[in-house]
């Protein structure tokens, strides 16, 4: 027998994952409302998708080599449905076709006394079942009362055709200009822990009162280049259209004057005051584009805004107004020093498409519990 080389094991078969299911094994491995066994899954189908080898995949999650062989054959065989545990083999169900169809009636279309939810005891003490019966049908039919989202449809006549424009800039951005998304994160708290932070120790996080005291407010405004994820900002004591004029001027300063300046804003009315469009007439390398009503999710100075209250404002506390702007002030410098652009992915059509999906299932469900509810 050769033993001049490594004795090569039994060959895979190549996995290959389209759109979707690497978006829906992506939303998997995430983790955030999927059992942990189906994250686990998700990341060896993920990983085996880049061409490694069982061994390196096993290595980097921490699992066996079989492990990893067994769901790659099951994607493999399967797709997405082999990733799900298949029904144990002599385990009779316990719960008639008539409970079943009783638990999800009671579920969708009824409430508890007083309450806006079932929880799954209150529910098994009325329909007569075990809390983990109840468990089981929601599981099975995907029904998470607990669980409450809020939604907001754009009421917006021109909706697609600016969702277009915007896009359209984040994706293709025109020759010689630069575009920035700007936008105003207002009334910012200088709040002051009641007693001093504990900091980070091993075995307990850092610790924070719950109360505070209230020493003013402060209005930040700022524009990302979304180019270079660099950030003009600056903070003012109220936010009026003079502001955003006095803004403007600041934009026009840092940004060289070859360029034209395409800014994505909102329909607040500071940025369509009479002194803005004044403004604006004489300085014509500036044009705004505007999202569409209740839709500053298009504004991707939105996800800087959020990152600047995770990192640098959540947690604090600030005796003064000066030290909050101070705090801001760091955290742009901060930015600025290592930027990091925010890719936009989704195109005009995909988001369209998807919006039209949901409003399709929306009105669908609105119809359907007006229909229940008016008692025919």
């Amino acid at each position: 027998m050769s033993v001049s080389g490594k004795r090569k094991g039994r060959p895979v078969k190549p996995l290959e994952l389209t759109a979707e299911e690497r978006e829906t094994l992506e939303r998997y491995a995430r983790g955030r409302s999927v059992p942990h066994v189906l994250v686990v899954r998700a990341r060896i189908v993920l990983e085996c998708a880049k061409g490694r080898l069982n061994g390196d995949v096993a290595l980097e999650l921490k699992i066996t080599s079989t492990t990893v062989g067994k769901w790659r054959r099951q994607f493999v065989e399967r797709r997405l449905e082999g990733l799900t545990d298949a029904p144990r083999p002599n385990v009779h169900r316990k719960l008639s076709d008539e409970r079943v169809e009783e638990i999800i009636r009671l579920t969708l279309q009824t409430k508890p006394k007083g309450c806006t939810h079932w929880s799954t005891r209150k529910l098994a003490k009325l329909s007569g079942v075990s809390q983990s019966s109840v468990s089981r049908v929601w599981r099975a039919f995907e029904l998470k009362p607990h669980r409450h989202r809020t939604f907001t449809l754009s009421s917006d006549a021109f909706f697609v055709e600016k969702v277009r424009d915007i896009v359209g800039l984040y994706m293709s951005p025109p020759d010689h200009a630069v575009v920035l998304c700007l936008d105003e994160k207002s009334q910012i708290q200088a709040l002051e822990r009641t007693q001093p932070l504990l900091p980070l120790v091993f075995g307990q996080p850092a610790r924070a009162t719950a109360t505070y005291k209230r020493h003013g407010t402060t209005n930040l405004f700022a524009a990302l280049d979304i180019a270079t994820g660099k950030v003009i900002g600056e903070c003012y004591p109220q936010k009026r259209a003079v502001e955003f004029r006095r803004f403007l001027q600041r934009v026009d300063h840092e940004v060289p004057a070859a360029l034209q300046i395409h800014m994505v804003v909102d329909n607040s009315s500071i940025h369509n005051a009479p002194v803005v469009r004044r403004w604006l007439a004489r300085h014509p390398r500036f044009h705004l584009h505007f999202t569409p009503t209740y839709s500053s999710w298009l504004n991707l100075v939105e996800r800087w805004f959020a990152n600047l209250t995770n990192d640098a404002l959540r947690r604090a506390s600030h005796q003064t107004t000066r030290e909050l702007r101070d705090a801001v002030d760091l955290y742009i410098h901060a930015t600025n020093d290592d930027p990091k652009p925010f890719i936009w992915t989704k195109s005009a059509d995909q988001i369209i498409a998807s919006v039209a999906r949901f409003c399709a299932r929306t009105l669908t469900q609105g119809t359907s519990e007006d229909f229940t509810d008016s008692g025919h």
